[in-house]
């Protein structure tokens, strides 16, 4: 059978699909974006920037990125959208162009006490099926491994409904990996009993020292007096040994208080159903306090801490168990498994290779897949989850990225560019969101948001090339070639403050001491020991503010406003100024309009569909209801005070009839930490990465303390931002403060006055200081990763 010819050799017309190269965006209005028009070319590497707060992220994540994701949910049924997160359409005209996105972003994963670097990818998985066929003794399937699985066994009778129903015996068994002392957690709690209550005392004489527990009115504390299990009059230290065990362990049981059915419960189960089992960070203070002194954490005596059950442990491969290679680093574990020659399992061996070798390759052979995943930073949060895409075959798809070097040393930074463009020559559309020049350089394409934030950003200021971008004018195109020098001299340290024998996690008996009353700057490359040093080492208790990259907590309602704190003066001097009580004057209290519960708006829900948010008619929005608007402090109402920027309020709170020192010292903080732009009543949802931190930076100046603990606050910061945070930072060490700050950007090594630099690598490769000295003497030596890298930043 002869093939057929060509008759015609010339290259085809171009399809009707070569034409869609452009992800094209028209009349976008999200958050602070004023009717932005920008067109994106497909299969290049696309960097986004712009001062904290201009728009970036509201054009990539909530409008892009979200508006694919929502098309792809809508190809699914109605059942199975209706188990889906409902997505609202982003305010924008026409989106065209469009390709499955897959957002890698900087959310904290899941602090839950049983995930872990294993769980949370697939390396945990394979390891157990790894163990399951090559490990001896054999001991069960996968499941066997798992520390998440408890065993299970039981016996009787099940009725079986085929034609006639015959009753049979069955017995059920099915072996897990979990510890049982621990429940899988690897460690146990106890409880001091001392916090709980003063034994010397009654309960009628309210022995109970629980926050909350009031003899008199508390109906908690009235079940226990009047249950009939103990005495209220007798101290509790007098107690017999069955009155103990029913006030501390009893079973739940239905009691009358007069008059009315209640539950009894031990005292214990009842505080780990009612206080225990929150999540800490969300408890208020005085609770969080309480339940730090009460509760101590141990590692688990039975299992040691590995989580796993005694049998998964006896299970070895060459003398290794699965909790032996659960607590190696990755690098070490990588090569183990290199070494295996098993060719009953060869397909998963190479599999669990490739991802053990992705680990490292993105620079987190360091961590080890027993490490807790809520023990990790944004920016390894973000790399583990890049992870699974490494090897991805997947091309044409849009990946978008939120600040990828963040908490990377600018040795690292190179690593991360080569897998950017990796990804993008393989055929894809990569968005990424970033402030750090050496990540704009490698750009295909930029798109400069601005010129301000908030309401003074929100447009494009510049799209083209990165040359285009150096002298195209922008706030940064201008800053695109800064370097700071390193100083000609430094502040001398009024004392120090020693460290002996750190060895928290991969430290190695560090012995350092920190200077006091200058600017200290702690570096190194990702995972060599900077925040074990620091955090660990240099307690958080008296005259130490510490403030780490933990994620700012808040729903919708939640406010610059409330968060700081500056709400309750305002309320104050409103009720003062007008007679009324201040809760009035809480959209989350007294003074909420009843049509929208204070929240402004009425959200209708659609199932399946995305809720629709529609201005509440009643309060036009304000939040408040008409009588509290009535009440003026210096002829404004309290919408039209939380409506003004901080810049306003600031002048608004500092003179005349509204002036409130109490509320004018917050609004000083925030426009010193450059949020001046900021609304009183923006809420929080809606502020970007680098707003948040300024803002937690802000609430925290106001604690008294003499030394200053920062971790990396140039998170989220664009290159003019950094210029600003410098000056804060020198103003905070001139009125006699100290500041430690871990940080990786080289403009805050070059300002600061005394470098301790760890390393020399990650891991068990790192945990030393290599260097201790000025900024000068580090970038002259080059004898470090750090000091190579500085010098070649301030051109030494």
């Amino acid at each position: 059978m002869s093939k057929a010819t060509r008759a015609n050799t010339q290259s085809p017309a171009p399809r009707g699909g070569d034409r869609h190269d452009l992800i094209r965006v028209h009349g976008a209005r999200v958050n602070n974006l004023k009717d932005v028009s920008v067109e994106i070319p497909k299969r290049r590497l696309t960097v986004f920037t712009g001062v904290s707060g201009s728009g970036k992220s509201s054009l990539v994540f909530d409008t892009i990125a979200a508006e694919s994701q929502r098309l792809i949910n809508e190809t699914y049924s109605a059942f199975v959208q209706g188990f889906m997160p409902t997505l609202a359409r982003p305010e924008v005209d026409v989106l065209e162009g469009l390709t499955t996105a897959i957002v890698v972003d900087q959310q904290r994963m899941g602090a839950d006490p049983r995930s872990t670097v294993g769980t949370a990818t697939d390396a945990g998985a394979m390891l157990r099926i790894l163990f399951s066929r090559l490990g001896e003794p054999h001991i069960g399937p996968p499941g066997a491994y798992a520390f998440n699985v408890p065993s299970v066994r039981a016996s009787g009778a099940i009725t079986v409904e085929r034609g006639a129903k015959t009753t049979v015996k069955a017995t059920f068994n099915r072996t897990g990996g979990m510890c049982a002392r621990c429940e899988g957690r690897g460690s146990v709690t106890d409880i001091d009993l001392t916090q709980l209550y003063d034994d010397s005392k009654s309960l009628a004489e309210g022995a109970f020292t629980i926050p909350g527990w009031k003899s008199d009115s508390q109906w908690t504390v009235q079940v226990y007096a009047q249950s009939g299990f103990v005495d209220p009059d007798k101290p509790i230290s007098r107690y017999t040994k069955k009155e103990m065990r029913d006030f501390l362990y009893g079973e739940p049981v239905k009691v009358k208080v007069n008059g009315v059915n209640l539950t009894y419960e031990g005292l214990i189960p009842k505080l780990q159903k009612s206080i225990l089992s929150k999540d800490k960070e969300a408890m208020q203070p005085h609770i969080r306090a309480f339940v730090e002194r009460a509760v101590t954490f141990t590692t688990c005596p039975e299992c040691d801490g590995t989580r796993l059950s005694e049998g998964a442990r006896s299970s070895k491969i060459e003398g290794i168990s699965i909790a032996d290679a659960c607590a190696m680093q990755i690098s070490d574990l990588a090569a183990w498994v290199r070494g295996l020659d098993a060719p009953s399992v060869a397909p998963l061996l190479d599999a669990l290779r490739q991802t053990l070798d992705s680990f490292v390759e993105i620079g987190l052979g360091y961590l080890s897949l027993d490490r807790p995943s809520g023990t990790l930073s944004g920016g390894e949060a973000q790399r583990v989850k890049m992870i699974r895409h490494l090897g991805s075959s997947l091309t044409d798809v849009t990946y978008v990225f939120d600040e990828p070097t963040i908490g990377l040393h600018p040795h690292d930074i190179q690593r991360m560019n080569a897998l950017l463009l990796r990804l993008r020559d393989k055929g894809n559309t990569v968005l990424v969101v970033e402030h750090k020049p050496e990540t704009i350089a490698i750009a295909d394409h930029v798109v400069d948001l601005g010129p301000g934030a908030g309401t003074g950003g929100g447009t494009i200021c510049f799209e083209g090339t990165v040359e285009g971008l150096r002298t195209g004018g922008t706030i940064t195109g201008r800053h695109f070639g800064d370097r700071a020098a390193v100083k000609d001299t430094v502040r001398e340290p009024t004392g120090t403050l020693e460290i002996r024998g750190a060895t928290a996690n991969n430290l190695r008996e560090v012995d350092v001491d920190v200077p006091l009353g200058v600017l200290t700057v702690v570096t190194g490359v990702a995972g060599s020991g900077k925040s074990s040093l620091v955090h660990g080492s240099i307690p958080a208790g008296e005259g130490v503010v510490s403030i780490d990259q933990g994620a700012i907590r808040g729903s919708r309602r939640s406010n610059p406003a409330t968060y700081t704190g500056l709400l309750d003066p305002i309320r104050k001097a409103f009720a003062k100024a007008n007679g009324v009580k201040p809760a009035l004057f809480s959209a989350n209290s007294e003074g909420a309009c009843p049509g929208c519960n204070g929240a402004g708006v009425v959200y209708t829900d659609l199932a399946m569909m995305a809720a629709v948010a529609t201005t509440c008619e009643e309060c036009e929005g304000k939040r408040f209801q008409a009588a509290v608007l009535e009440y003026r402090l210096g002829g404004r109402d309290i919408s039209e005070v939380l409506a003004m920027s901080v810049t306003e309020a600031e002048e608004f709170f500092g003179a005349g009839e509204a002036a409130t020192p109490a509320a004018h010292r917050i609004l000083g903080r925030l426009a010193d930490v450059g949020l001046g732009y900021l609304s009183l009543g923006q809420p929080l949802t809606t502020l970007s990465g680098g707003e948040r931190q300024r803002l937690k930076l802000a609430t925290h100046m106001g604690e008294k303390g003499g030394v200053y603990v920062l971790d990396e606050p140039t998170a989220g910061l664009h290159l003019a931002d950094v210029e600003q945070l410098l000056h804060l930072l020198d103003r905070l060490v001139d009125s006699g403060k100290s500041v430690i700050v871990v940080e990786h950007h080289q403009a805050v090594m070059a300002h600061a006055d005394w470098i301790i630099d760890l390393g020399p690598g990650a891991g068990h490769d790192g945990g030393r200081v290599v260097f201790e000295g000025t900024p000068a003497e580090l970038a002259a030596g080059r004898a470090t990763l750090t000091g190579e890298h500085l010098a070649a930043y301030v051109d030494a």
